[in-house]
């Protein structure tokens, strides 16, 4: 059965580069009716916050990924924070020392960098020169018996090469030279992330290994340790970079980069699901995803190498999408507390009509209270540059004049009634119907832009129509 894991840290939010990773590995096990294992690999005590963990969690459910195994979830392969697997760890440390393929290491952190720093003088690569890894058996047990501070290295072979059989990038070499003993076991007691990872996927069965290809660099370190254990290899798959359209790497000044972030703005989990899965990995030219097909869909083989360019706009057209396809109840629910924070409690029918009329014209529905707010407030200013284009024309004032007169007659007072009214209008002025609607969308809005007039007026009613018509001819009164 495929296995596979995302292994964050909580040391931050869930970001796009995070929230991509979790995703190609979740579809990659729905596909194949495997297994989705989160594990959180909280061994670095500075950094790792509760605060983050939940931040993780609460990203992943709004994204709709579950895992089936690890936190709040039974496994048969827990515990599944690294916190809680030290003595696993542990356990496996002491079997490679007494099988001589680690070893301790008494160098003081001062030492290590003067070292780093000579070798730097020297143009070499810093890397470490194996002091310790000739310590005889009694110098060992006498700095042991001491106390002295340590660490556990990993004997590295010292020649020969290592590679890496990557499902997206082929094959990839690296030279041992250039690699060096490398710490498992920190002074702390905690496992280094190349040992517990290796560890940990191990014992919980995982199959394949799908990751950002920034750690490329550490799958041969890997590599090494499955072979010291006899382990087999699980498949490996390193997916490319995230880069902004600048071409360098995403971070905040491309936009919100944690995924509760969006949340926020007013993109819907679904549109952000769709457009992570973009992100490296494509399906011919098709562009909207339903969760079933990306799923049906996805394979590693159709993951690019190339680095993924992160296109805000690209994200924001794929969310007005999703958006149009929406219920107009699911939209309600999500724009009423907003307009109730910003406008006050209207009638509901009255907020359900706004609502509707702008359907089609959310990006995010966040929008939906700079765009209506003409629906719930009187005190609007006219853009004065519509005002000069708009109002200051010889038939401005006629034709709102005219407007008035004849709305102010009419009942019913619905769109089927309204919309007669100013084509009957333009054609005994023999204008075009939009010298007609201009000013009169100007005079109820303050805007050159609204939805269809007759939704407006209609929606607006009869009484705040006229007050509107009046306070509009007044001005051009003023005006002249």
């Amino acid at each position: 059965m495929v296995r596979v894991r995302f292994a964050p840290s909580p040391t931050g939010a869930l970001h796009i580069g995070g929230a991509r990773t979790a995703l190609f590995n979740w579809l990659f096990a729905r596909n194949q009716n495997g297994k989705f294992i989160l594990r959180i690999e909280d061994t670095d005590r500075e950094r790792s916050t509760l605060t983050a963990n939940h931040a993780i969690f609460h990203g992943l459910e709004w994204l709709g990924i579950d895992w089936d195994e690890g936190p709040n979830v039974d496994g048969p392969f827990g515990p599944y924070y690294q916190t809680e697997r030290l003595a696993i760890h542990q356990k496996y440390v002491e079997q490679l020392i007494a099988e001589g393929k680690a070893y301790y290491c008494f160098c003081t952190p001062q030492e290590l960098a003067q070292r780093r720093a000579e070798a730097e003088e020297r143009k070499e690569a810093p890397r470490y020169d194996g002091t310790c890894r000739k310590c005889s058996g009694e110098e060992i047990k006498a700095k042991l018996g001491g106390g002295q501070p340590k660490v556990v290295r990993f004997r590295l072979p010292p020649v020969g090469e290592t590679v890496v059989h990557d499902l997206i990038r082929g094959k990839v070499v690296f030279k041992n030279e250039v690699l060096d003993d490398f710490v498992i076991l920190k002074s702390d007691g905690f496992p280094t992330y190349n040992f517990a990872c290796v560890v940990d996927d191990h014992l919980m069965e995982i199959t394949h290994v799908i990751r950002g290809d920034d750690h490329l660099s550490n799958t041969p370190r890997q590599i090494l340790l499955y072979e010291a254990f006899g382990w087999k290899l699980p498949e490996f798959a390193h997916i490319p970079m995230i880069l902004g359209k600048d071409k360098a790497r995403l971070s905040k000044r491309h936009g919100a980069t944690s995924v509760i972030d969006y949340s926020a703005m007013g993109y819907l989990p679904e549109a952000m699901i769709n457009y992570i899965a973009k992100l490296g990995w494509g399906h011919g030219d098709q562009e909207i995803f339903s969760r079933a097909e990306l799923i049906e869909k996805f394979s590693l083989g159709a993951v690019g190498k190339n680095p993924a360019i992160f296109d805000m706009d690209k994200l924001n057209w794929l969310n007005g999408q999703y958006i149009r396809k929406m219920m107009p109840e699911r939209l309600f629910d999500l724009c009423e507390p907003l307009l109730i924070e910003a406008y006050g409690t209207h009638d509901l029918t009255y907020m359900k009509k706004v609502v509707a009329v702008f359907h089609d014209r959310l990006v995010l529905f966040p929008d939906i209270v700079p765009l209506s707010s003409y629906f719930f407030k009187d005190d609007f200013e006219y853009d004065p540059k519509s005002a000069e284009k708009y109002f200051k024309t010889e038939t401005a004032k006629p034709i709102l004049a005219a407007l008035k007169d004849r709305l102010s007659q009419l009942e019913p007072f619905t769109k089927d009634k309204i919309e007669p009214v100013f084509k009957q209008l333009a054609t005994e002025m023999n204008v075009k119907l939009g010298i007609i609607i201009h000013p009169c969308r100007l005079a109820l809005s303050g805007r050159s832009e609204t939805p269809p007039m007759y939704d407006v007026v209609e929606i607006l009613g009869k009484a705040k129509v006229l007050a509107r018509l009046d306070k509009a001819i007044a001005t051009l009164n003023d005006l002249s």
